[in-house]
């Protein structure tokens, strides 16, 4: 089983949270799993891209076309990190308004539930909904378990859970 896998957003979405998460996942499975990131800005507000190679590679990052799935928090960022992804591949992005890819309004149900960031366990609830990733969502909620402090776990699941039932 391979997967590769670009999460992009801005600073103080959540990207490298979500990384984590999925990560966290891989290595419970027991399957390789590489990330890296690369920040456009070191601070709230700049460009964020993480990428995530599931399975046997020897580098974490992703060539140009190679990507299976792109999650994209912050929909300004399509252009820019589009070139990645495979003809085939699988993108799930935070917007508003319909358009290219599987999209759900990541921001408003966060902030329906009180607290933006969430938006990043939103997504990825959509992307276990639609099947894209590698695992399932009870791995998913262990790792958001494993990995929230103490204090978020309970809105962390509840923002998981709510894309996975959008």
């Amino acid at each position: 089983m391979k997967q590769q896998i670009i999460v992009s957003g801005i600073g103080g979405q959540g990207v490298l949270f979500l990384t984590r998460v999925i990560a966290q996942v891989a290595v419970d499975k027991g399957i390789p799993v590489l990330t890296a990131e690369t920040h456009g800005m070191a601070q709230r507000g700049g460009t964020v891209l993480s990428t995530i190679k599931v399975g046997d590679f020897a580098s974490p990052l992703i060539r140009a076309g190679q990507a299976d799935i792109g999650l994209l928090l912050w929909e300004a960022n399509l252009p820019v990190h589009q070139g990645l992804m495979k003809d085939q591949g699988t993108l799930l992005i935070n917007a508003e308004q319909d358009g290219e890819g599987e999209r759900i309004d990541a921001s408003g149900i966060a902030r329906g539930l009180g607290n933006a960031v969430l938006s990043n366990l939103v997504l990825l609830g959509l992307a276990i909904k639609q099947q894209t990733l590698f695992f399932n969502a009870e791995e998913c909620e262990q790792a958001i378990r494993t990995l929230a402090p103490a204090k978020f776990v309970e809105q962390n699941l509840e923002a998981f859970r709510k894309g996975l039932h959008s």
